[in-house]
């Protein structure tokens, strides 16, 4: 594996940025041209299998087809990525109260991180930054495909982000600039190649037991999965299953009501063995 300097690309700029974003809080960080996003995987497959948008607690969540349009002026986006060990669990749970719009402390730690790198690039370097949803459905961004072409990582058979250093374990959050820097990919890894895959084994769900996307229907040779071998609607039934039997965790003294608590299974991302040392 050799992870690529982003000057090289890009000259000082890329590197200058990415640079103060671990300063501000990020583990990784890369940068990704609009325009070769737009050519991603998930940015040419959307139109035929669509993505899943809002839903509730008791219903699969509806499947939109439709690509959110980006501010005109957008040009480029950063990605970061922070650590989530498998000892810190919490940083991934969904918590909401009297029924609001929920969190997580992970993403807290993303937010904090993203809006101390914005006010430095808006004030110090003049670069203007449009910030987007986490939600894709809502303006957001793929960010596995933003990240595997800013450079952190590639798309494992579990269908997540594998990163060297930390393997799947990690959480993303993207920015949107009006500047018009290539991305910063460029990284020779691929650990799944040999591997014996207890990714696939460990979904409760049976997401990984067959192939249900093909490179004939779908015109494209990066498929969900890798190999196509990734069931979404199953993988969302988990995500349901999860939030119906979400948890009352007691109001603390900052709360006026009981929070909910929801855990999302992290089985096939914990069980890789790339990045646990």
């Amino acid at each position: 594996m050799a992870r690529k300097n982003s000057f090289c690309h890009t000259g000082g700029l890329a590197g200058l940025i990415t640079d103060k974003a671990k300063a501000c809080g990020a583990d990784l960080a890369g940068i990704v041209n609009l325009e070769e996003l737009r050519r991603s995987p998930s940015y040419t497959i959307i139109p035929r299998i669509g993505y899943f948008g809002d839903g509730d607690k008791e219903n699969q969540r509806t499947i939109v087809r439709d690509t959110v349009q980006w501010p005109e002026a957008a040009k480029s986006a950063i990605v970061i990525a922070i650590h989530h060990p498998a000892e810190k669990p919490e940083l991934d749970w969904w918590v909401s109260k009297n029924g609001s719009v929920g969190n997580t402390e992970g993403n807290k730690l993303l937010i904090r991180a993203m809006s101390s790198l914005v006010e430095w690039l808006e004030t110090e370097q003049h670069i203007d930054c449009f910030k987007v949803p986490y939600n894709v459905e809502r303006g957001g961004v793929f960010m596995k495909d933003a990240a595997v072409l800013g450079g952190l990582g590639c798309i494992g058979k579990n269908n997540m982000l594998i990163t060297p250093e930390y393997g799947p374990r990690v959480r993303l959050r993207v920015i949107l600039s009006a500047e018009d820097i290539p991305s910063t990919g460029g990284l020779d890894f691929d650990p799944c190649g040999d591997c014996s895959m207890p990714c696939r084994k460990a979904c409760p769900q049976g997401a990984f037991s067959q192939q249900v996307y093909f490179s004939d229907t779908l015109g494209v040779e990066s498929l969900p999965g890798r190999s196509g071998v990734y069931d979404r609607i199953r993988c969302n039934l988990q995500m349901v299953e999860n939030e119906s039997k979400a948890e009352l965790a007691g109001a603390d003294e900052h709360a006026n009501g009981a929070m909910e608590l929801v855990q999302y299974c992290r089985k096939c991302e914990l069980i890789c063995p790339v990045g646990s040392a």
